[in-house]
């Protein structure tokens, strides 16, 4: 059986795995068919699995090959190779399902170049990594009369403020990433390993509920913890060493996510000195991150309470991102960002995560967060870091 036999016959499962209803969808596409004309674009091309997610609910593990989704006024197209035939079947709804070989990337410019006669204007998103440059050339050679037009911000200007369901979504995957990581902070000890400690947080996760996550639990510990960005590996946790945790649970591919910091043992001063920082930037940011101010202002507010640690320390930068729904590697939605020059305004229904975390190089790093919600009063946590270095033994 070919694969585009499988898909027909697979035709009675369509949409069944689907985890929105259409009335969700018809929101979403028509919020970005507006967009696409104010923009004069007579299609767009999306290639990141979460904007594809986003409008036609497609959902799977295997992410680095080709798919892509055509957006035109009348129909959406969803482009995938053999292997991804039943979750473009089963997850979606869309008008046109166009599968090719998947060891044969021959087959997939002349399907879009047939799709695209006579458009004048395609939308693409440049930055995107999954946007491939064979694709790109190939298309501006066989369809020389049109032009690739950077469509980047127009998806993103739609996604950032969130539906009901999607705040529903993400109030779920807050609720499990606080479980997983309440786990990994009891296993918190020294002589145990950064993995032991990741293995306890990620059983909890899953035994939540949480489905493949777009970035796994995050636990490094000691001088590891002053370096951005490593992971557990088998690394034993001295006493009195701060163990720094990231996680983000999936719900329904939406991540909300927290880090958590513990010390294995009793936290210096200069371990709770940062700490309280880290606390006094979370405070702050949640008084000011209100609608009509900007990303900008409130970005200028945190770095004043940072400006005692500001040359001893190193943070990235960003106090906060917009969250949804992601796929690996990341569960950072890309669409906003918490930032010196960031000139976007706050809105009810944006969620950002807020991740403070305060590194000094070669020593250890302090690091918590919560996600938060933007409501017309002002922002809201949706998860509930307990705010602590240490966790209280049971009575």
């Amino acid at each position: 059986m070919d694969h585009s036999t499988y898909r027909r016959q697979l035709e009675p499962l369509a949409g069944s795995e689907c985890v929105f209803p259409e009335t969700e969808f018809e929101h979403r596409r028509r919020a970005v068919r507006e967009a696409m004309q104010a923009s004069a674009l007579e299609a767009v091309l999306l290639t990141a699995p979460a904007d594809i997610f986003y409008l036609t609910g497609y959902s799977t593990f295997e992410v680095s090959v080709h798919a892509a989704l055509l957006v035109t006024p009348e129909r959406l197209t969803l482009q995938v190779p053999s292997i991804e035939v039943g979750p473009a079947v089963t997850t979606t709804r869309v008008d046109d399902i166009c599968s090719y070989r998947w060891e044969n990337l021959d087959e997939v410019i002349e399907p879009l170049v047939e799709r695209l006669a006579g458009v004048a204007r395609l939308g693409v998103d440049p930055w995107q990594g999954g946007l491939r440059q064979g694709v790109t050339t190939e298309l501006a050679r066989r369809l020389p009369g049109m032009a690739l037009v950077d469509a980047g911000s127009l998806l993103a200007g739609v996604k950032i403020v969130k539906s009901a369901l999607e705040l529903d979504c993400l109030a779920a995957s807050a609720r499990i990433t606080g479980a997983g990581i309440a786990a990994a902070a009891d296993a918190v000890a020294a002589g145990a390993t950064d993995s032991d400690i990741a293995a306890a947080g990620a059983q909890a996760l899953h035994e939540a509920g949480s489905e493949f996550m777009s970035m796994q639990p995050i636990v490094v510990g000691g001088v590891s913890s002053s370096v951005g960005h490593l992971n557990h590996r088998r690394r034993p946790i001295a006493a009195d060493e701060p163990v720094f945790m990231e996680f983000g649970s999936a719900w329904n591919r939406y991540t909300a996510p927290m880090m958590r910091t513990v010390v294995a043992g009793r936290p210096s001063a200069r371990m709770q000195e940062v700490f309280d920082t880290c606390r006094r930037l979370h405070d702050t940011l949640l008084s000011v991150m209100r609608p009509g101010r900007t990303f900008d202002s409130a970005a200028r507010a945190a770095e004043q309470v940072l400006a005692p640690l500001s040359e001893a320390a190193y943070f990235s930068g960003v106090f906060g991102y917009t969250v949804g729904g992601q796929f690996p590697p990341s569960w950072v939605e890309g669409s906003g960002f918490i930032a010196r020059g960031q000139q976007q305004e706050f809105a009810p229904d944006m969620v950002f995560h807020l991740p403070l975390c305060l590194r000094l190089p070669g020593q250890w790093g302090i690091g918590c967060s919560d996600t938060v919600r933007i409501t017309a009063e002002g922002a809201e946590p949706l998860t509930a870091n307990p705010w602590s270095l240490t966790v209280e033994s049971p009575a």
